[in-house]
This record gives C-alpha cells, sequence and structure tokens, in this order.
C-alpha cells in the first residue's frame, strides 16, 4: 500500500505545481496556437495570391510545378506566377508584415496602442527621404546613387524615418515619460513638414518623375519585381531578426522606464534597437511600396485583444498577420475593379480610418484624449 500512496503523493504535488504555474489569465497556449494557424493563414495567403487573377492554374497545378513537373503549367502560365505574382505576394508579406510589427514595437516603447509609423509621422519622413532620392538621383545626388546602386532608394527612406523617429522621441518623451498627446501632435506636426518638403521635391520633378510619385504615394504593389525584393528584402528581414532581442525589454517597459531598469533591462540600448529597427523596416517598406497606412495599428491591437500583450507572441504573430492582410488586401485591389487596378494604400485607409476610430472612442478616457 505504501506504493501507491507515495504515487498518488506525487501525482498531488505534479497537479499542484502544474496549476500554480499556469496563473490566472496566461494565455501562452492560446498565443501558440494563434502563431500555429497565422503560419498555416500565411502560406494559403501566397499560394492564394499566385493563384488568383487572369491565369487558369490552381493551387494544385502550382504545388505540382514547384514539386517538378513542368507540365503541369504552361510557359505562360509559368512566367505570371514566378515573374509577377509570386515577387508581388512575398514583397507584400515582407511589407504587410515589416509594418505590423514595427507598430507592435512602437505601440510598446511608447507604452500606448496609438502608436503607429503612418501616424505619427514615420511613414512621411521616410517617404520624404525616398522622394529626395527619386528626384535628385539624377543631379545633385548622382554619385550616391551610384554608389548605393539598388539600395539607394531603401537607404535613403531609411535615414528619413530614422530621423523622423528620433525627433518624435525626443519631443515626446520628458524625464522617462511619454506624453501621448504630445506624440500625436508631433507627428502631425513632422508629416506635416515631411509632406511640405515633399512637396517642394514634386514641384521640382519632371513629368515621368511627377506620374511615379503620384501612383507611389497611394500605396501599390503593382510595380514588385525580385530586384525591389533582394533591395528591400534583407533591411525587411534583418529587422525580423532582431525581434527577439527585444520581446523580453518592451514587456518589461510596460512597466516604466524605472521599473525595466531595476529588472535588469538595458533600456537605453532596447530604444536605440527599436528605433532603428522601426526606422529600417518603415524605410525599406515604404521606398518599394509607397504610403500604406493603419496596419500597424490595426494588427497589434487585434492579436492584444487576442492572445494578450505578450511581446514574446505578439512580435511574431504581427509579422505573420500583417504580413497575410497585406496579401489578401492587394489580391482586393487588383480584382475589384479589374482589368484595372485599384492602389492598396486607399483599401488600408479605408479600412483602417474606421477601426482606429473605434480604438480613439474605446481608448478615449483611460488616455485622457
Amino acid at each position: 500500500m505504501a506504493v501507491p500512496e507515495a504515487m498518488m503523493e506525487n501525482r498531488r504535488f505534479l497537479s499542484a505545481v502544474f496549476h500554480r504555474s499556469r496563473q490566472p489569465g496566461d494565455r501562452t497556449e492560446l498565443a501558440l496556437l494563434a502563431i500555429a494557424l497565422l503560419i498555416v493563414a500565411s502560406v494559403f495567403a501566397l499560394l492564394f495570391s499566385i493563384t488568383t487573377g487572369a491565369s487558369d492554374a490552381s493551387i494544385l497545378d502550382v504545388v505540382r510545378n514547384m514539386a517538378g513537373n513542368e507540365t503541369a503549367l504552361s510557359a505562360r502560365d509559368r512566367i505570371i506566377i514566378f515573374d509577377i505574382r509570386l515577387p508581388r505576394a512575398i514583397l507584400g508579406f515582407l511589407i504587410g508584415g515589416s509594418l505590423a510589427v514595427s507598430g507592435a514595437v512602437m505601440q510598446g516603447l511608447f507604452r500606448n496602442p496609438l502608436a503607429d509609423p503612418g501616424l505619427v509621422g514615420v511613414s512621411s519622413g521616410a517617404g520624404l527621404g525616398a522622394v529626395v532620392m527619386i528626384v535628385l538621383g539624377s543631379t545633385v545626388a548622382a554619385p550616391l546613387y551610384l554608389a548605393l546602386g539598388i539600395y539607394a532608394l531603401p537607404l535613403a527612406a531609411f535615414g528619413g524615418g530614422l530621423a523622423t523617429t528620433l525627433l518624435l522621441y525626443r519631443v515626446a518623451t520628458r524625464n522617462g515619460q511619454t506624453s501621448v498627446a504630445t506624440m500625436l501632435l508631433a507627428g502631425i506636426a513632422l508629416g506635416a513638414l515631411a509632406g511640405a518638403l515633399t512637396g517642394v521635391l514634386i514641384y521640382m520633378a519632371n513629368d515621368q518623375q511627377l506620374r511615379d510619385l503620384t501612383f507611389w504615394g497611394m500605396g501599390s504593389l503593382a510595380g514588385a519585381t525580385w530586384i525591389k525584393i533582394s533591395a528591400a528584402g534583407p533591411i525587411i528581414l534583418l529587422s525580423f531578426i532582431a525581434l527577439p532581442f527585444m520581446a523580453r525589454g518592451l514587456n518589461a517597459i510596460t512597466l516604466g522606464e524605472a521599473a525595466a531598469f531595476h529588472m535588469g533591462v538595458p533600456v537605453q540600448r532596447l530604444k536605440n534597437i527599436a528605433i532603428v529597427t522601426v526606422a529600417a523596416a518603415t524605410g525599406a517598406s515604404v521606398a518599394v511600396s509607397g504610403g500604406i497606412g493603419f496596419v500597424g495599428i490595426v494588427v497589434p491591437h487585434i492579436l492584444r485583444m487576442v492572445i494578450g500583450p505578450d511581446h514574446r507572441f505578439l512580435l511574431p504573430a504581427s509579422a505573420l498577420l500583417g504580413g497575410s492582410l497585406l496579401i489578401f488586401g492587394d489580391v482586393l485591389a487588383r480584382t475589384i475593379v479589374a482589368p484595372a487596378e485599384l492602389p492598396i494604400g486607399i483599401i488600408t485607409a479605408a479600412v483602417g480610418g474606421p477601426f482606429f476610430l473605434w480604438i480613439l472612442v474605446r481608448q478615449r478616457s483611460r488616455l485622457a484624449l
């Protein structure tokens, strides 16, 4: 009888430890399940994007061709899918993921749900850097453009986004505390200033540059190529690599910078990494796609309501959901008015604008806005 009693005692002990380790409100299992489902959704989004359109190729045909059956697709379908749609889908996923992650990082750093690269002027600063290179790349900035090659536009946008982010943080933060109202107002001012300077450059542009800038400003994936992916992709992927190193610090900084410092978090280094990451991801995205707004505020907010605020899960989930949503948005943009194409920035603004107003109404009492 002693052995069964000992076994029962061990079971009671393990049960007590297990239940004690799971605190009320713990969403770890839900977050892991959500990430697994988002991975599946991302794969489906990519396959759905490359098989939707004028080509008759099905998802099964594409999978067979990728598996080595070259007769599954005609030569025409292979060109459409692998030279036009596939780079567009991959670029859309990278851009959507980078914008969503940038929003999640900014919201964690500023400790409020309203921070977003598009709303606080970071995208406008990145756009200004890109416009400078587009308009002046053949004159004043020609040596720099030739030296940097395909990386000239993403790096110029990165510089503009980084300068705007640093200035925004300096203006909105005082004594370690960030004012939400100051941040939003400073973002509006910086966005207006960047818009004014962009307007001056557009006035200086020739007819071809003016046409390119007009469609670029609306946000679109129409010009996606493997060259653009090779230019912006490495910068965006490097920003993704930095995510695991920021998650713990962003969790701690939600309690305040002083509390995070006493918990052993290198606050200043975390801020530097976060600011550079946001500027790099936003700059590279804006450089190749133009202005695509509201992804960075909608995606993290939805995920926080589902899986909670833990950045260990929130950041990768934001990358997956942001990429998937932008791919589906792009499919809608190129089919809703076919054979013409609607700029995807219009769709994200139409969906994100009302959502942002809902967030403001929901959060105004807590944020004292």
